[in-house]
């Protein structure tokens, strides 16, 4: 079985930022850079998604999602946050891992699978914490690259 979707190592970093748009402009310039992507049409789509309701899924996780032409399969990147942000996430709590995720336009039930897999990484309290406390970009996407190969068993 192969994995819901893909996460490359340049697609993970540890960023300053000041704001929610900061994380967004971040991590559309991010998805330009790694997938090849026009980072306008990647930053209108996460911005899009965010006027419909916060992306801020709690504990201090933020899930910005879009969906958007030009994908053959779902890609991802992967944020963690020098110093905690205000995202209007549900519970109020600033956020510090932020999980991008983008899917081809008629992407539904795709999209669906990968967000619902990225929601129980961020979920699981040991992952949460080894995020946090991982000391370099590469320590975070060996954790999560073991969690997409461990789903995609």
């Amino acid at each position: 079985m192969t994995a819901l979707f893909t996460l490359l190592p340049e697609a993970v970093a540890t960023i300053r930022a000041d704001g929610k748009p900061a994380i967004l402009r971040a991590l559309a310039s991010r998805f330009a850079a790694v997938y090849g992507l026009e980072a306008q049409v990647v930053l209108a789509g996460l911005e899009e998604r965010e006027r419909l309701g916060s992306t801020g899924f709690g504990r201090g996780v933020a899930i910005p999602h879009a969906r958007i032409g030009g994908l053959g399969r779902p890609v991802a990147a992967f944020l963690r946050l020098e110093a905690p942000v205000v995202f209007d996430a549900a519970d109020a709590m600033p956020v510090d891992l932020v999980f991008g995720l983008l899917s081809h336009e008629q992407a539904g039930a795709a999209h669906l699978h990968a967000l619902a897999a990225i929601s129980r990484t961020m979920r699981d309290e040991q992952m949460h914490a080894a995020l946090l406390q991982a000391s370099d970009a590469e320590v975070l996407y060996g954790l999560l690259s073991n969690v997409i190969d461990r789903d995609a068993a």
